[in-house]
């Protein structure tokens, strides 16, 4: 069987419904057009105040500017390399001071890649490690106490399918994404008797503008091809699951991964 007919395209966000009203939100890797500004916005749209950080300050002003359009407020953002511990440790800090307190981290932060293991350098294979699973390890730890202490909490990860299924030239992103599925496993069991929940989502293909420039020629075209609906999700697809996940629809749900996907093995 050949590749899918394209199917209908994406349909327009939903308006939000209040699931986070009331609610202070921090968000990783939070600028530019891919899950983390989506996430952010969607947030915002569901009630909540939300606070922005990512790596590259000049983007982060211009998602603070284009948030601030949507809901009115310059939402609070903090420059953070989560790789850094220190910078990680501060990010903490200013959010709950920013903010009062957190009630939901999102840990959006990762780096991909590609290069076939034989022509990995160390460099590449740590550094995918580095930000995407050690990155999303810091950030939890440096907020998981303030939540632990309030009794309460939601903290999302981002995850892949391919934390699930096997795709060359990407061994180093996969172990990193299968780390963050049994990290957001064994913390939501830590959690959970103080009142705090984690889960995570696993996208198998969000399309946006920088999406191309680190997939080699043919891959997405042909990873589209895969997608039960002819065409990739859309950033505003996997954020509403995102702030599902955060919200008290999803109160009994802790240690989940969840595949926001139309491919199927």
């Amino acid at each position: 069987m050949g590749s899918p007919a394209a199917g209908p395209g994406a349909p327009a966000p939903p308006p939000g419904h209040g699931l986070l009203e009331g609610r202070t939100v921090l968000v990783t890797a939070a600028a530019g057009t891919g899950i983390g500004f989506a996430a952010a916005r969607r947030c915002a749209l569901e009630g909540a105040r939300v606070m922005l950080s990512d790596l590259h300050p000049r983007r982060l002003g211009e998602a603070a500017e284009r948030l601030e359009e949507l809901v009115g407020e310059r939402p609070p953002t903090a420059v953070c390399d989560v790789t850094v511990e220190a910078q990680v440790r501060a990010l903490a800090d200013a959010a709950v001071a920013a903010l009062g307190h957190v009630d939901v981290l999102v840990n959006n932060a990762g780096l991909g890649g590609y290069a076939p293991l034989v022509e990995m350098t160390d460099e590449q294979w740590f550094r995918v490690l580095d930000v995407t699973l050690h990155g999303t390890f810091r950030m939890t730890r440096a907020l998981l106490p303030h939540m632990i202490g309030r009794g309460s909490g939601a903290i999302v990860n981002n995850a892949s399918v391919l934390g699930w299924r096997a795709q060359p030239g990407q061994s180093h992103y996969a172990a990193a994404k299968a780390g963050v599925m049994a990290f957001t496993r064994c913390v939501a069991m830590e959690a959970a008797p103080r009142g705090v929940r984690v889960n995570a989502v696993a996208p198998s293909l969000a399309m946006h503008e920088f999406l191309s420039k680190v997939t080699p020629p043919g891959l997405l075209e042909e990873l589209v091809g895969r997608e039960a609906f002819g065409r990739a999700a859309e950033p505003d697809e996997v954020a509403s699951v995102i702030a599902f996940l955060a919200s008290d629809y999803a109160s009994y749900m802790t240690g989940e991964v969840v595949s926001v996907s139309s491919q199927h093995p």
